[in-house]
């Protein structure tokens, strides 16, 4: 296997089953809103697409009800609507081409390659990582995962606290000697 991220990752690769069907719940959610009206319904999928990550600290709705979450690596928070945009354009790009029937030959030619390629690039890697994450410096982890990392962080900054503060009494008796 190889690995996409150059410093590597203190997170293991997420399930790819459930990964998976996070991505169909949210292209499912995308697909109902394009449907909503023919004018405005593929502009909403695609900004759909785009922000979804961003939404409930680094999870669509197809992660939250799948139980993975989208972190950016190097600060090992949740995603936010910054990350979402990066690591979703191309999705949100192929989206607008199968949303306008204009574009359908686009969709053939560019959409399904870019698919093709960013499904590749998940399995293939050690990490999961695909194009997308690479660009917004993200990877797709198990909620469990991140939550035992936030766990050993509380855990690590609140187990040596600090010795208590001498009165103020005693201060200024010492500073009267």
């Amino acid at each position: 296997m190889r690995d996409a991220r150059r410093e590597g990752s203190p997170y293991p690769k997420a399930d790819l089953t459930l990964r998976g069907l996070a991505r169909l719940a949210d292209l499912t959610v995308a697909f109902a809103l394009a449907q909503v009206s023919p004018q405005i319904g593929p502009v909403l999928s695609a900004f759909y697409l785009l922000v979804a990550d961003g939404l409930m600290q680094g999870q669509s709705i197809g992660k939250k009800v799948f139980g993975v979450r989208t972190v950016v690596v190097p600060r090992r928070a949740p995603a936010g609507y910054h990350e979402s945009m990066l690591r979703n354009a191309p999705f949100a790009l192929v989206a607008v081409f199968w949303s306008v029937p204009l574009l359908w030959p686009v969709f053939f030619v560019a959409g399904v390659p870019i698919v093709a390629f960013e499904a590749y690039m998940i399995v293939s890697d050690r990490l999961g990582i695909r194009i997308g994450d690479i660009f917004a410096d993200t990877q797709v982890v198990d909620g469990k995962v991140l939550a035992k990392d936030d766990a050993v962080v509380r855990d690590l900054t609140h187990a040596a606290p600090a010795p208590p503060s001498p009165p103020a009494s005693a201060t200024r008796q010492r500073a009267a000697a």
